[in-house]
C-alpha cells in the first residue's frame, strides 16, 4: 500500500497518470465516429504526418537556439496533423483519389519526411523514438497543460456535437437533406482526429495511438448496439488499461504504450471470446416493444387458418 501511495504522490507520476486519464477517456470519442466512417486507419496515417510535424518543430527549435531543441516539437505535430487531416478529408470528398490512396500517401510521405527533417535538423532516427513509441516519462507541466487543453476541446465538439456527427457519420446524404453543414461537420471529425493523435503522443506514440482510439470502440461494439452506450464503454476501457498499463511500468521496465496496447486488445479477445456465449443466454426480445402486439398477430392468425403459405 505504501509503494501505491509514493507512487501517486510522485510528482511525475501525477503528471503521467493524469495525462494518461484525459488521452483514455478522449481517444475512443473520436475513434467511435472514425469506425462508423469506416476510417479505422485515419489515425495511423495522420500519425505519420504528425511525424514530419514533430521534426519541423525540432528544426525550427534548433535554428532558433531553443533548448530543449524539441520544444516545439508538439506544436509543430498538432499544426501539421491538422494540416493533413483536413487535406485527406478534401481529397477524399472531391474524389479525385480513393481514400485508402490518399492515406497511402500520408503514410509513407509523413515518416520519410520525418526522417529527413529530423537529420537536417541535426539530429537522428533515434531522436523519433520517443514520439513513435511514446515517453510518458518525459510529460512536462506545458505538455500536461497542452493535453488538458486539447482533450477539454476533443471532449467538448466530440460530445456536445454527438447527434450531428453520428448524422453525418452514419448516412452523409441523409444529413445532408436535413439541412446539418456537412463539410464543417466532416472536417470538424478530421480535425478532432489530428487533435487525438497528437494528444495521445506522449502517451502511447505515434504508431500506437490508433489502436487507442480503435480497440475500446471495438469493445464496446461488442457488449452494446447503442452508439452513445458504444463511445462510453470505449472511453471506459480506454481510461482503465491507460491508467493500469502506466501503473505497471512503474513498477516494471516495459514501454507504457505498448503495454497499453497490448492490455486493450486482451480485453478485446476476452469480450470476443465470451461473447458468442453471452449472446445465446440473453432472452430474445421484441423488436418493435412500442407496439405491444406486433409479436403474436403471426401465431395468432396462423392458429386461426388465416394465413395463406
Amino acid at each position: 500500500m505504501s509503494e501505491i501511495t509514493y507512487m501517486l504522490t510522485d510528482p511525475l507520476m501525477q503528471r503521467a497518470l493524469l495525462a494518461a486519464l484525459l488521452v483514455g477517456a478522449a481517444a475512443p470519442v473520436v475513434g467511435t465516429y472514425l469506425v462508423q466512417r469506416r476510417l479505422a486507419l485515419l489515425g495511423d496515417g495522420i500519425g505519420h504526418v504528425a511525424l514530419t510535424g514533430v521534426a519541423l518543430g525540432w528544426l525550427i527549435g534548433s535554428a532558433m537556439g531553443l533548448v530543449p531543441n524539441d520544444v516545439l516539437a508538439v506544436p509543430g505535430a498538432v499544426v501539421t496533423a491538422v494540416i493533413g487531416s483536413v487535406l485527406i478529408e478534401v481529397v477524399r470528398r472531391r474524389g479525385r483519389t480513393s481514400g485508402d490512396l490518399a492515406l497511402a500517401i500520408m503514410f509513407y510521405g509523413g515518416i520519410a519526411g520525418g526522417v529527413l527533417i529530423i537529420g537536417i535538423a541535426g539530429g537522428s532516427s533515434g531522436s523519433l523514438m520517443a514520439y513513435l513509441f511514446g515517453s510518458i516519462s518525459t510529460v512536462t507541466t506545458t505538455d500536461l497543460v497542452l493535453t488538458v487543453i486539447l482533450c477539454a476541446l476533443i471532449l467538448a465538439v466530440g460530445v456536445g456535437l454527438r447527434a450531428a456527427l453520428f448524422s453525418v457519420s452514419h448516412d452523409e446524404e441523409f444529413a445532408i437533406s436535413s439541412g446539418l453543414p456537412v463539410w464543417a461537420l466532416n472536417m470538424a471529425v478530421a480535425v478532432l482526429a489530428a487533435l487525438t493523435v497528437t494528444v495521445a503522443m506522449r502517451v502511447v506514440g505515434l504508431l500506437l495511438v490508433s489502436a487507442l482510439m480503435i480497440v475500446p470502440v471495438a469493445i464496446g461494439q461488442l457488449v452494446t448496439h447503442s452508439f452513445r452506450r458504444t463511445m462510453a464503454v470505449g472511453s471506459v476501457i480506454g481510461v482503465l488499461v491507460c491508467v493500469v498499463g502506466l501503473s505497471v511500468t512503474y513498477w516494471y521496465p516495459v514501454s507504457p504504450g505498448a503495454l497499453i496496447v497490448v492490455l486493450a486488445i486482451a480485453v478485446y479477445a476476452v469480450v470476443a471470446g465470451l461473447h458468442p456465449l453471452l449472446a445465446r443466454r440473453r432472452p430474445a426480445g421484441d423488436p418493435h416493444p412500442d407496439i405491444p402486439d406486433d409479436v403474436e398477430v403471426a401465431p395468432r392468425a396462423s392458429a386461426r387458418g388465416d394465413c395463406t403459405p
